[in-house]
């Protein structure tokens, strides 16, 4: 499936042009790159006639709240094991959460101990053992089938851009572009996470070296931010009227642009980054903010109205 993509009309130093790819217009609740990432592990769930899909996330996980809708959309029973056992008694409360309840996910609510040793062989067994034969789906979705998935975002129509950007979660979504990117195009990932663990992981679904990790945009961690953050969010969407989310693609084009500034892009690229989605977590992320005393997102509210 082929999404818009979209020129952002703000004045660019060096004669630099910037295009975002629109993933998140894909489908209303299976957002961005979550789509790509879900289609052939789902079509692999049906072929094979396995009843429940058991995967993994957190309490505003986008895969969590995705894999929910695209399982009632095709009467597939899933089961969403989250991390903090806390979380039982926010169902309510936390959007993502209730968003895949009303879709019919179940949860299983593990601590944080547990949930880091959640691909042990006797953690994987007792899930078999409790939820029968399952179709296990790792946190965020990344496979061999995912990053087929996201081999298909890029096409004849992103031929021409010198440079193709995207956030770096679990390195599903990078792996698919640099496996579909031409030999003239470098491919820029911005991880949402401290730490390097994630090049031996692009590593193992790669098969050429022209890419690049970028690690001085996380602010601070997964699903940390900023009020700098939050301003260039705003900012933006009063610029442009596109919404960003403030875990992956928000950081991603604070980054593209620190770099445009710094004149790291050579001169007339033609840059493209990828919105992967994700403006599910916004709601929660004001939540945070808000107990917080800080400058919400200021869009949210925009959002439900769309």
């Amino acid at each position: 499936m082929k999404t818009p993509l979209q020129q952002i009309n703000i004045s660019l130093p060096n004669g630099i042009s910037l295009y975002l790819k629109r993933e998140d217009t894909i489908h209303p609740y299976i957002s961005g790159n979550k789509y790509r990432k879900l289609k052939y592990n789902l079509l692999y769930l049906q072929d094979h006639w396995v009843d429940t899909l058991v995967t993994f996330g957190g309490a505003f996980s986008n895969h969590i709240a995705a894999t929910a809708y695209a399982c009632h959309e095709k009467g597939i029973s899933c089961v969403g094991v989250i991390r903090g056992e806390e979380l039982w008694k926010e169902v309510v409360t936390n959007p993502t959460l209730k968003f895949a309840q009303s879709c019919g996910m179940k949860f299983e609510f593990v601590t944080r101990e547990q949930y880091r040793d959640k691909e042990h062989p006797e953690f994987l067994a007792y899930l078999q053992a409790k939820y029968g034969t399952c179709y296990l789906l790792p946190e965020g979705g990344t496979n061999a089938l995912a990053v087929q998935g996201c081999e298909e975002i890029l096409g004849n129509d992103t031929a021409e851009f010198d440079y193709i950007c995207t956030a770096v979660g679990t390195g599903g979504t990078i792996s698919g572009l640099i496996n579909s990117s031409l030999p003239h195009q470098k491919v820029l990932g911005f991880p949402a996470l401290k730490g390097d663990f994630l090049t031996k992981e692009i590593q193992q679904w790669t098969h050429n070296n022209r890419w690049q990790l970028i690690h001085e945009y996380h602010f601070g961690g997964y699903a940390k931010v900023t009020e700098a953050l939050i301003a260039f969010l705003n900012a933006f969407y009063e610029q442009t009227q596109i919404p960003l989310d403030p875990v992956y693609t928000g950081k991603l084009l604070f980054g593209v642009y620190d770099l445009i500034t710094k004149g790291y892009f050579t001169e007339n690229s033609k840059i493209l980054a990828v919105h992967t989605g994700g403006l599910q977590g916004i709601a929660g992320m004001n939540q945070f903010l808000q107990k917080k005393n800080k400058t919400l997102i200021a869009y949210a509210d925009a959002l439900k109205n769309q």
